[in-house]
Formats: structure tokens, C-alpha cells, sequence
């Protein structure tokens, strides 16, 4: 037989006749077969939870006093977004997130970055290593070293007084910024690894040419390293706001949301709100509503990384 005969006769079945759409049906569904378990995980223990949460928002569930939950609709929503504290949480997370992520983290990474790209190799160690040590420390002990830095008697104010410098008590007076200096600090590591893997990839004989031809630093930044690492830039920008919206333990562990709500964001009301006063039909609509702000930043990022056709 010829060796044409044995290639026509190798897709189909005996006879190289090729198998008919019946057949191919069958055989396409049996290549799912394998993701079946993984598929029935997903909707029990991922799509369930999902599902019965956003149907507590909609009851007045309550931790204590009557056992029974009635259906109250859009009772919970119309209540917060007529609450002075959750627009105050809203506000207080859109700051922390700004200035803790978007200004905080993905600037100092970048330029943490750039300057360990220039730097020799002994530098570049230690300032991984002592970058990435605040990042892989659990929460908890993150919150109460920086906690132990910006109290009244803390390492900050001690700084300040062998200066010669005023201090104040920054958890009482600017409690907001210390828990958004507290989260720089602690997640710059993974902004610092994201833009390092981007800058290696750019081509060296690029930013050569352009510096053969007279530019400069800050014009090279601008048209040729930004340019070319934007989608690392929105990818960054994208993780870094979901996980700063739903930071909790560092800011309960180090102002529990105050003084008064002064440091209160919107998983910290949640917490308030569901747990404390035993509220989880509202505090359940909260998550809901915070779930849909991620989204919103999730969506803009996503347009802003589309490449242009």
C-alpha cells in the first residue's frame, strides 16, 4: 500500500472514510469528560456560596433574634446608599486605593525596578530581599510592626524627636494615610517583580538607538519603556486594586476602622455591619456592592489595556 493510501486512510475509520457528525458529536462531548469533577467543584463550593450570599442581600438576615429571614428586595441597597457611613466607607476606600495602589504600589514598584535594572548585582539583592520580606510576612504581623511604626510612643515619632521634628499621634490625627503607607509598604513587592519581568523583555538596541540619538532619561521613559510594558502596566494596576479593595486585616489590626469611622473602608463596614451588629442581610448587600466596584475597576483596566487594531 502506498504511503499516500496510509495518510488518507489515518483520520477517519477503517477504510478512511471520515467519521460522520454523529460520531463527532459523541467524541466532542466525551472530551469534557475530564473537566467534569472540576466543573461540579467549581458550582458547589464557588457558584453556591456566590449564589446563596447574593440572595442573603436581598433577605434581613440577622445573626440574633428571629430565627426566620423575609425576602425585603432592594430594602438593603436603598439603606446604604441613604447611610452617611457606608458613603463614607465608599469615599475612604476609593482614597486608600488610589493612593495606597495606584499612586503607592505601582509607581514605587516601577521605579524600585528601574533603579535595580541600573544597579549592581550586590545592591540588587538586598533590596530584594528586603522588599520582598515585607511582602511575604502574614497581614497580621505586617499590621502590628507598622502599627508599632506609627503610634504615639512608635519607631516614627522617636525618628521625629531625635530630629528635633514635631510628631503627633498618625493613627489618631491621619489615620487614613497611615494604613495607605502601611499597605505601600507591604505590597510594593509584587509591583517591584511584575515591572522587573517587564523591563527585561524590553530589547536593549532599542533604548541604545534612542539614547545614540540624544534622548534623554525621561523622554526614553516616556516613549519607549511605557509604551512598551502598557499591558504589564494595566495588568499590575488591575491586581493591585482588587486585592487593596478588599484589604481587612491590616486595617482592623491597626485602627479597627477609626478613630470614629475616620479609617473605615468598605470590608471594614461589611465586617461592622454584619458581624459586630449581627446585620448580614445589609452587610451582605455591602459585599455585593463592593464585588461591583471591583468590577467597575476591572472593566476600566480591561479597556485601557486593549490593543489597538
Amino acid at each position: 500500500m502506498s504511503t499516500a493510501g496510509l495518510r488518507a486512510g489515518a483520520p477517519g475509520r477503517a477504510g478512511g472514510r471520515p467519521p460522520g457528525p454523529r460520531e463527532g458529536r459523541r467524541w466532542s462531548g466525551l472530551r469534557w469528560l475530564p473537566l467534569a469533577p472540576a466543573t461540579v467543584l467549581l458550582l458547589l463550593f464557588l457558584a453556591g456560596p456566590i449564589g446563596y450570599c447574593a440572595w442573603i442581600a436581598f433577605t434581613d438576615t440577622q445573626l440574633t433574634g428571629s430565627s426566620s429571614s423575609d425576602f425585603v428586595g432592594l430594602a438593603n441597597f436603598r439603606r446604604a446608599f441613604a447611610d452617611d457611613a457606608f458613603r463614607n466607607a465608599v469615599l475612604l476606600t476609593l482614597v486608600f486605593t488610589i493612593i495606597s495602589a495606584v499612586l503607592g504600589q505601582n509607581t514605587l514598584g516601577l521605579a524600585l525596578a528601574g533603579l535595580m535594572r541600573a544597579a549592581s548585582r550586590p545592591v540588587r539583592t538586598v533590596t530584594g530581599a528586603l522588599v520582598i520580606t515585607a511582602w511575604v510576612l502574614p497581614e497580621i504581623v505586617a499590621a502590628f510592626l507598622l502599627y508599632a511604626f506609627f503610634r504615639r510612643e512608635g519607631t516614627l515619632n522617636a525618628l521625629l524627636d531625635t530630629l528635633h521634628l514635631p510628631s503627633q499621634n498618625w493613627l489618631f490625627t491621619l489615620p487614613i494615610l497611615a494604613v495607605s503607607f502601611a499597605n505601600v509598604w507591604r505590597g510594593t513587592a509584587f509591583s517591584m517583580l511584575i515591572y522587573s519581568a517587564a523591563l527585561a523583555e524590553i530589547p536593549q538596541d532599542v533604548t541604545e538607538a534612542a539614547q545614540v540619538d540624544g534622548a534623554s532619561g525621561v523622554r526614553r521613559l516616556w516613549h519607549i519603556t511605557l509604551p512598551m510594558i502598557r499591558r504589564s502596566i494595566g495588568t499590575n494596576l488591575m491586581l493591585n486594586t482588587l486585592s487593596t479593595l478588599s484589604v481587612f486585616g491590616l486595617i482592623w489590626a491597626m485602627t479597627r476602622g477609626g478613630p470614629g469611622n475616620r479609617s473605615q473602608t468598605l470590608p471594614v463596614f461589611m465586617y461592622d455591619q454584619a458581624f459586630l451588629k449581627s446585620l448580614i442581610g445589609y452587610g451582605t448587600a455591602v459585599a455585593l456592592l463592593l464585588l461591583l466596584v471591583g468590577a467597575l475597576f476591572s472593566v476600566v483596566y480591561l479597556r485601557l489595556m486593549r490593543v489597538e487594531v
